[in-house]
């Protein structure tokens, strides 16, 4: 066969493999779940569209760390512009939409509340508008959370528990969640929530107070004098590893559109996860004190490595969450395949060997 030929035919059979692949579009991408749920869409075929804001530079640390920054198809979208969104959603008409993108630190909520409503609950409404008015045949998952229940009405809580916010952050996804199930109800869209619990990782932001604790943990084995500053240490949460986490949102944009709840059923105090990350690190903490007085030793050391700060409390906590995954264990076969010991010990190894120069950790 003749070569200009051949390779003119190698170029038909990728353009044909590439127009016909399946495409996926994720609001977030940066971000821990985002950057996880890319890694695996990739590793299933699908083409990665990520978007990022205009007026920003995108940090693509988690990407680069995943080894897939090259792989994504990047589009600047701001979610809160309609008319933004409105083309991205017609002009890439994507299979599947995963709305990622949120406002999401709950003490960030309390400082700037309309932001928060703007981009969790605005942006939300503008990709369901979008998918209605273009009439794509797109499907949509939303990100929901378990801090949409807030000082919560029943122990565990599931699909069928009220909600009961208590941060303009779970006020703004309660009603972005209940939007979702009007647009599904009043307009057939194929649009899905997984109700997440919290769920960590390598790669989780530092502001949240399991990564401040593993890496500041890394520090103090490296040399840091000064002791870690928590705030309600008796906080009850059902932690969950987000690798585990984004499985369960591919499988629930792939079912009939509907609502789950996706957790570990089981719960952890601040506390404790604190004492199984310093285990980890090679210390041997122990708590003294009660309230704001309360304090951690380390016994080999003598040093104060933890301390309650009062700046750290919320002005309306949330003092306990347990989920219940049994609809989605049932329906959808999916349960968690890493439980909160296994979380601090990969968190914690990762943030020594970041801090030890072992492994670029690009910022994150």
């Amino acid at each position: 066969m003749d070569m200009a030929l051949l390779k003119r035919l190698i170029y038909c059979i990728i353009n044909l493999i590439k127009n016909n692949m399946k495409s996926a579009l994720i609001t977030g991408i940066t971000g821990q779940d985002g950057a996880y749920l890319a890694k695996d869409l990739i590793s299933k075929g699908y083409k990665v569209y990520g978007t990022v804001r205009r007026s920003s530079t995108p940090k693509l640390g988690r990407l680069s760390l995943l080894g897939i920054q090259t792989k994504i198809d990047f589009i600047p979208l701001e979610i809160t512009e309609f008319s933004n969104v409105f083309y991205t959603i017609k002009d890439i008409k994507p299979d599947l939409i995963f709305n990622l993108a949120a406002q999401t630190f709950v003490e960030v909520s309390f400082k700037h509340p309309i932001l928060t409503t703007e981009i969790n609950y605005i942006g939300t409404l503008n990709l369901l508008e979008a998918i209605k008015i273009t009439g794509v045949k797109s499907k949509m998952y939303q990100a929901s959370t378990s801090e949409m229940y807030g000082e919560v009405l029943s122990k565990p809580q599931n699909e069928k528990t009220p909600f009961n916010p208590r941060s303009p952050y779970a006020v703004s996804k309660a009603a972005a969640h209940y939007l979702v199930s009007n647009y599904r109800e009043a307009y057939g869209i194929e649009a899905s929530t997984g109700i997440l619990f919290n769920h960590e990782s390598e790669i989780r932001g530092r502001e949240f107070v399991t990564r401040k604790i593993s890496y500041q943990l890394a520090e103090i084995i490296n040399g840091r004098d000064i002791p870690i500053q928590l705030g309600n240490l008796n906080s009850v949460r059902d932690w969950g590893y987000a690798p585990d986490f984004v499985k369960a949102m591919y499988l629930i944009i792939n079912h009939k559109p509907d609502d789950f709840v996706v957790s570990t059923n089981k719960t952890t105090t601040v506390r404790d996860f604190f004492k199984l990350c310093a285990v980890n690190a090679g210390l041997k903490p122990e708590f003294v004190g009660d309230g704001i007085n309360e304090k951690c030793y380390d016994r080999i050391s003598s040093k104060i490595i933890c301390e309650v700060n009062k700046k750290y409390y919320r002005p309306s906590d949330v003092d306990y969450l347990q989920g219940d995954y049994s609809k989605i264990n049932k329906e959808l076969g999916w349960s968690p395949d890493n439980d909160i010991q296994v979380i601090a010990e990969k968190m914690v190894r990762f943030d020594l060997d970041v801090l030890a120069g072992k492994v670029n950790n690009f910022g994150i």
